[in-house]
Formats: structure tokens, C-alpha cells, sequence
């Protein structure tokens, strides 16, 4: 009896991985892997802001006259924008700001009125900067230009005038912030030098070349919105 009972269990052990083996085994896939953010893409927007000017004029025998002036700033800007390495993103954008920031004061030295006004300021720049998903911090750097209008309105009547479009370079440091696939807000300060410029005035009545030295830098804050073509969608290259 004894041998029976223990030939059964260990037939029974014998079975019972055989059986387990034939129950159907419940298949849990892996968990997907997470999604990032990608920077990668092109994009156009608009921005608004404030402008504030430094001018420093130096006449003929060296006397010279100083004054800051300061205005609203509307503009556009695009540019393309490449995600590599993880977190890093280097990319180039341009961007044209509308401003009228001007000034009018007398001067005893220049015998005149003289009055200033700041019509536009552009740039070409290249940025680089690091990525956390959809936040981006970026500093930026490159060649800028602007346009502006001089007058010199002589305490004798006669009036000179200067208007041209003059280069130099900016720098830049802002933030951006992906809300969705398509749309981001930035935040951005650019200080803009354009060295100082010798113009040959035009006299009314009576025809003259005054030649007078300007020095100009700027400083733009501004916020914008973007919208992007194709940001958002595409793989991240060596951390995902």
C-alpha cells in the first residue's frame, strides 16, 4: 500500500510541470517608451517689445551731443532649428523689428535743433542652446542693421539731412517654451552696436556736405510666439 501511494506522488510530480507548461501563459507587452520633445524644424512668428537708444553725434571740430530715446517694437521673425547630441540645438534665424524711438534737443555747439529718429533694426543671427524637452534656453549672435533719420535744423534757417541704413553686429539670450507640437512663446533680450558712422548731411536751402560722426547701440526686449512646420515630430539623436 505504502509503495503504491508513493509511486502515485511521484508520478504526480513528474506530471505537474508537463501540465503547467500546456496552460496558456498571459503576454504583458513592455511599457512604450517615453516621448520627447524635438526642437528640430523650421518656424515663422511675430513679437512685440520695447526698443531703447543710445546716440552719441560728434561734429566737424569735435564737439559732440548725447541723448537716449525709446519705443515700442513690432516685428516678424523665422528660422530653422536642428536637435542633436540629446539636449543641444543650434539653428539660424532672421528677424526685421518696426521702432520710431526719437529725440529733439537744442544745441549751442551745432548752433541747431537737432533731432533724431530710429525707424527699423534687423538682424541675421545663429543661436545655440540647450534643450529640457519643451523648455529651450539660447544665446544668439550675429550681424545686424538698422535705419535711421538725422536732422539738423540751424538756429540761421537752414536745415541738413541724413537718412541711411547702417550695420553692426548683436548678441542675444532668451528662452522658449513648446505649448504644443506647433506653437512656442519666447521671451528674448538683444543688445545691437553699430560703432560710430561718419554721414555727409544735405543743406536746404543752399546745398552743402556736412560730415558728422554717429554712434549708435541699441538694447530690444521683446516677447513672441512661433509657429512651427515641423518641430515636434521628429527623433532625437544620441540621450533617447
Amino acid at each position: 500500500m505504502k509503495r503504491t501511494l508513493l509511486a502515485t506522488v511521484a508520478l504526480a510530480a513528474l506530471a505537474a510541470p508537463a501540465m503547467a507548461a500546456d496552460l496558456p501563459v498571459k503576454y504583458r507587452p513592455p511599457p512604450p517608451p517615453p516621448v520627447y520633445f524635438s526642437w528640430t524644424g523650421c518656424y515663422i512668428g511675430g513679437n512685440v517689445g520695447g526698443v531703447w537708444v543710445q546716440k552719441e553725434i560728434t561734429g566737424p571740430l569735435g564737439g559732440s551731443l548725447t541723448g537716449d530715446a525709446n519705443s515700442g517694437a513690432i516685428g516678424l521673425q523665422a528660422g530653422c532649428n536642428y536637435q542633436f547630441a540629446g539636449g543641444w540645438v543650434i539653428g539660424i534665424q532672421g528677424d526685421y523689428d518696426w521702432i520710431n524711438a526719437g529725440w529733439e534737443r537744442d544745441s549751442v555747439f551745432f548752433a541747431a535743433t537737432t533731432s533724431l529718429r530710429a525707424k527699423s533694426v534687423a538682424s541675421l543671427t545663429g543661436r545655440v542652446g540647450y534643450a529640457w524637452d519643451r523648455f529651450l534656453g539660447y544665446v544668439k549672435f550675429g550681424g545686424a542693421w538698422e535705419r535711421d533719420e538725422l536732422t539738423l535744423n540751424f538756429f540761421n534757417g537752414f536745415v541738413a539731412t541724413a537718412s541711411d541704413t547702417r550695420s553692426g553686429w548683436t548678441i542675444g539670450i532668451g528662452a522658449e517654451y513648446a505649448f504644443t507640437n506647433w506653437i512656442t512663446a519666447f521671451v528674448e533680450y538683444d543688445y545691437y552696436d553699430f560703432g560710430s558712422r561718419s554721414h555727409s548731411f544735405i543743406c536746404d536751402p543752399v546745398g552743402c556736405l556736412l560730415p558728422i560722426d554717429v554712434k549708435e547701440t541699441k538694447s530690444v526686449f521683446k516677447v513672441g510666439i512661433n509657429y512651427l512646420f515641423n518641430a515636434g515630430k521628429g527623433p532625437i539623436g544620441g540621450r533617447y
